[in-house]
């Protein structure tokens, strides 16, 4: 293989190694099973029953699994196997106030940067949300949350900020799966103050109650999660 000019050619043996697309689905699938609690925290992860379900062989199931230890979803554990990784609450706490800071300030710069067609994308999710409610279909109910959060940070403008929030977006929706009937209304009638503040162009009083809204979540979950311990 040729090199770019300026290259020393002993550089010719880092060639970086294609990706398994099979192992990676594979990661993502039983990554997506743990954070919508299809497979719940303290789970018991067969690599046959796991090959069965989605249809490969063991092989990539029990490297999707190393993976996702290294990203800490998932305990293996010498001599038992492999179990959904059980959070503690102070993993949760210190996940969730960092989210409460990023969100807090997403929520500012959005008001001073949304469009009325960003604004109306909101109101859309919103509905969405309150409907699915209403269904008691949480499945969506979560995914409509991580969905008008994420668009919140996206009219920021702020691309550290997206950035960020993206790597801690799943664990977020992890912890809120739980909550997410608990909270229920009140959750949605938070979320509708902070469109109508981001509409009006109030930076803090949007930033105050996002900062307000993270905060009753990051309640709920410890709460609820010093009751299960």
């Amino acid at each position: 293989m040729s090199l770019p000019s300026g290259l020393p050619q002993e550089l010719s043996s880092r060639q970086v190694a294609r990706p398994v697309p099979l192992r990676e689905t594979v990661y993502e699938a039983i990554l997506e099973m743990i954070v919508t609690g299809d497979l719940k925290p303290g789970q018991h992860l067969v690599e046959k029953e796991l090959a069965e379900l989605l249809g490969v062989s063991r092989q990539p199931v029990r490297e999707a699994l190393q993976w996702l230890q290294k990203d800490e979803w998932v305990d293996l554990r010498p001599g038992y196997g492999a179990f959904v990784h059980v959070p503690t609450s102070e993993e949760a706490d210190q996940l969730l106030s960092v989210r409460t800071l990023l969100e807090a300030e997403s929520a500012r710069l959005a008001a001073t940067q949304a469009s009325e067609a960003g604004v109306d994308r909101l109101r859309e999710i919103h509905e969405r949300g309150v409907a699915a409610l209403a269904e008691d279909d949480i499945d969506t109910v979560v995914a409509a949350n991580a969905e008008l959060h994420s668009c919140i940070t996206e009219l920021s403008g702020n691309k550290v900020l997206m950035e960020l929030t993206e790597q801690v977006g799943r664990r977020v929706r992890w912890y809120h799966t739980p909550v997410a009937r608990h909270r229920g209304e009140q959750s949605w009638t938070e979320h509708a103050a902070m469109i109508e503040a981001i509409s009006q162009g109030e930076a803090e009083r949007a930033a105050t109650l996002m900062r307000e809204h993270t905060e009753h979540t990051r309640e709920s979950y410890l709460e609820q999660n010093g009751e299960d311990e």
